[in-house]
């Protein structure tokens, strides 16, 4: 899936492997067992993809304490050159990775039962900032966290079309977020 946090135009060129999904959105308890799902799932890229992990982190709402979400753990994977996909991609698969979506900065493959999404982006690239920076801001503004989870929640009770639909309604309300995200980083020096 696209990240609602691509602010600006979504790209033409995104090839979403296997075409459309529907799926109900479903709001969780924030859980202490994300962290430990992730540092397994982490464990398993590592071992897969050896130095050519350069980055692997817990992004997304299930990686920010005491924040309901989805239960569905977003990983995020920093490699030297998403393009690359033979570096990368078969190891991954070999790991019980599918691939899901293809963009020009951003890979997201998926576990077999749906419970990770596993994004591959650039080292050092925007992609990668923004997620760190939204995740950071998160953990440490109390009034941005329950304004995301409210906004979750009042999406999660219509009905989607699918999971893109969905992260893409939450848009404006993760730009507002990121304004002040921004500011706290200019401010504070913040690095990812």
């Amino acid at each position: 899936l696209r990240t609602s946090l691509m602010l600006g135009p979504v790209p033409d060129e995104v090839e979403l492997i296997g075409g459309a999904e529907r799926r109900a959105v479903v709001i969780a308890a924030a859980d202490p067992g994300w962290t430990h799902r992730f540092v397994e799932a982490a464990g398993v890229i590592r071992t897969a993809l050896g130095a050519t992990a350069r980055r692997v982190d817990h992004v997304g709402s299930t990686a920010v304490p005491g924040l309901a979400a989805k239960p569905i753990i977003d990983v995020q994977l920093s490699v030297s050159d998403v393009a690359d996909e033979p570096a990368y991609l078969p190891r991954l698969e070999a790991a019980g990775y599918r691939l899901r979506v293809r963009e020009r900065d951003h890979r997201m493959l998926r576990t077999e039962a749906l419970d990770l999404h596993l994004h591959v982006c650039g080292d050092g690239s925007p992609w990668e900032r923004r997620h760190l920076l939204f995740r950071d801001w998160l953990r440490r503004d109390g009034a941005d966290r329950r304004r995301y989870e409210e906004c979750k929640r009042n999406l999660a009770a219509r009905p989607w079309p699918t999971l893109q639909a969905y992260a893409d309604a939450k848009g404006a309300t993760i730009a507002a977020i990121m304004v002040r995200a921004e500011a706290w980083a200019r401010s504070s020096g913040w690095t990812p």
